[in-house]
């Protein structure tokens, strides 16, 4: 049995991202909260391991050679599990494309659009004082629109995300999809994206990932400690 993995760890889609892909490889870990409503994540040793204040991190004290290695960006952890183990990360080198292409889609569009969608439409106005705008909020949620499409035309040629295969594409941009209604879009014009969210869901490993610290997410909208916190200004 290989030693655990520590994972620093906040119920978020990010976070998600990597619990899931901890059920699914088989890896044991060790969960280290790292609440980011009480600013956990400035904690001098929290950015020793993770420089940027984001979680997740992990630290795997079986990394290369043997010598223990810390990892963060939840994209860098999906990569480094997936080469550690040999397992969902692609079989050939057109299959690894495909997985890192889906990957850095998911990184530079999937996750900052619907995160600024979830901010502007859900968070921005119960804050104190208000912030109702509603360019923010249109152009955030036409943007998570165009990229679901852009996804449902993949799945209408595949089973997953980066082929016929289950992979890190797919563990990581679930998280966020499944969070579709927050983010104010429908799946009634997205059939193929529709079916894919119920498959990925469905699995055990998912399941198990996502009900991680799950009572954890709790209501940041009247949360004035958490909302300070999270989108607080720091120099």
């Amino acid at each position: 049995m290989p030693a655990p993995i520590e994972l620093y760890y906040w119920p978020t889609p990010n976070g998600w991202k990597i619990t899931i892909a901890l059920e699914e490889m088989g890896l044991p870990y060790r969960l280290n909260l790292v609440n980011i409503g009480k600013s956990e994540q400035f904690a001098p040793e929290f950015l020793a391991l993770s420089p940027n204040n984001r979680m997740p991190a992990i630290v795997d004290p079986e990394g290369p050679d043997g010598a223990p290695t810390s990892v963060f960006e939840s994209g860098a952890i999906l990569l480094y599990l997936a080469r550690k183990t040999g397992r969902f990360g692609g079989a050939t080198e057109r299959e690894r494309i495909a997985v890192e292409e889906w990957l850095m889609w998911q990184m530079g569009g999937v996750g900052p659009m619907a995160g600024q969608a979830h901010h502007f439409l859900k968070y921005a106005p119960l804050l104190d004082p208000p912030q109702d705008i509603p360019y923010a909020k249109d152009r955030y949620r036409g943007e998570v629109a165009r990229l679901y499409r852009v996804l449902d035309t993949r799945l209408a040629q595949y089973p997953y995300v980066a082929g016929d295969f289950y992979s890190i594409a797919d563990m990581a941009i679930w998280p966020w999809a499944s969070l579709w209604e927050g983010q104010q879009q429908t799946l009634e014009d997205k059939p193929h994206l529709a079916r894919w969210l119920d498959a990925v869901g469905s699995r055990p490993a998912v399941k198990k990932g996502q009900s991680v610290a799950l009572e954890l997410r709790t209501g940041l909208q009247t949360d004035r400690q958490a909302q300070n916190a999270l989108f607080g200004r720091r120099g």
